[in-house]
């Protein structure tokens, strides 16, 4: 694939991604989405299906879906607000788009939510001890920074996929003479790969910027901003294997050791001694999950 800054196609490419994530909630602007992409609709619609197997109506219903979903399970917002959050103006219209989806109706789906995060703290828990030691979080405001991201999909269990992406990102970074010392490596969590399926869960190798970059980001690398934002940020120890169990640890007991709310945005991860040649098992992590 040619370099953006030689392909102006992929340019606006990315700039519509970047417009779509950032008005999802938002009625779909045909004429800006065109203005962005220099195509008809029509025409960018066909070259979007190609690419990600769905049209961008389609893609934006579906990650709107994902979101409302996300809602369901891990708040108590009341369904119709969680509606009008995720862009339906009718509660209706959002039932019968989300039983569609999954199978069960929004109140159906947070029912179960329920009690499968109730059997989890039975499994964690099982005598529901009042001693239990209760997660371990602080509160945290992250500042506004860019960062340089590649993004990738597939499943967030295969490990070895993470690795090969990760090293791609990584050889780029080192390559381009963006790695130092003082260096803020991340991923950014976007999809819960229990709502959405294998194939579209979405996460971002990511470089905080110490300064802008001279030079136009090729392929599919990208930047965006991150604007300030407050966090629950716990700390993990251990491979990436086990942080699986860790955040299901995380989120079966939310409601009960946290108590604040979830708020629209993904989940960060820093990694606080990442060295290739270390053992998985040193690895600390810190775990910034947004909040409202």
């Amino acid at each position: 694939m040619r370099n953006s800054e030689n392909n102006p196609q992929l340019t606006r490419y990315k700039k519509l991604l970047a417009y779509l994530d950032d008005h999802l909630s938002e009625e779909i602007n045909i004429e800006k989405v065109e203005e962005i992409c220099h195509y008809s609709y029509r025409n960018i619609n066909r070259i979007f299906e190609a690419i990600h197997n769905e049209t961008i109506g389609k893609y934006i219903k579906r990650l709107r879906l994902e979101k409302a979903a996300q809602f369901l399970k891990y708040s108590d917002v009341g369904i119709s607000q969680i509606a009008y959050q995720v862009g339906f103006d009718e509660r209706a219209a959002f039932s019968k788009a989300f039983k569609k989806r999954y199978g069960k109706s929004p109140k159906h789906y947070r029912s179960s939510s329920e009690a499968i995060r109730k059997e989890i703290q039975k499994r964690i828990d099982p005598e529901g001890d009042p001693q239990r030691q209760k997660l371990k979080f602080e509160i945290e405001y992250l500042p506004d920074f860019e960062y340089l991201f590649l993004e990738c999909r597939g499943n967030l269990q295969d490990i070895d996929a993470i690795y090969a992406h990760w090293q791609t990102f990584i050889d780029f970074a080192k390559n381009k003479g963006l790695i130092s010392q003082d260096s803020i490596l991340m991923t950014e969590i976007i999809d819960d790969e229990e709502i959405s399926d294998q194939l579209n869960s979405r996460y971002r190798h990511a470089l905080i910027l110490e300064k802008p970059l001279d030079f136009e980001p090729p392929e599919l690398y990208r930047i965006k901003s991150h604007n300030r934002q407050k966090y629950a940020k716990f700390t993990h120890q251990g491979s990436p294997q086990s942080s699986v169990h860790f955040y299901q640890k995380i989120y079966a007991f939310w409601m009960v050791d946290v108590q604040h709310e979830l708020a629209d945005a993904p989940v960060l991860e820093f990694y606080l001694n990442f060295d290739e040649n270390q053992s998985d098992d040193s690895l600390i992590t810190e775990i910034y999950i947004p909040i409202a």
